[in-house]
């Protein structure tokens, strides 16, 4: 284990960037930030957008503290 330890230790240093990479850049997850705040566009429609799932688009959306919001309000006609 002190090998394993040792050798990631070392790759850090090297400048290495171990794990896996996030699905969403940066830039990505801003602009899913906004889609989703100015109610552009659904989590669906955003997950659909950079072909990723919805649960990524949801994590993104929690690191950000978002209050989930309400639906829209239709008008309801009778008939």
């Amino acid at each position: 284990m002190a090998n394993t330890n040792d050798g990631l230790a070392s790759a850090r240093a090297r400048g290495r960037v171990c794990g896996r990479l996030p699905k969403l850049t940066e830039d990505q997850a801003a602009l899913a930030q906004r889609l989703y705040d100015e109610r552009e566009k659904t989590v669906q429609q955003i997950a659909d957008m950079f072909s990723v799932p919805r649960s990524t688009v949801y994590g993104h959306l929690n690191k950000a503290k978002t209050v989930p919001r309400q639906p829209k309000k239709t008008k309801v006609t009778k008939s």
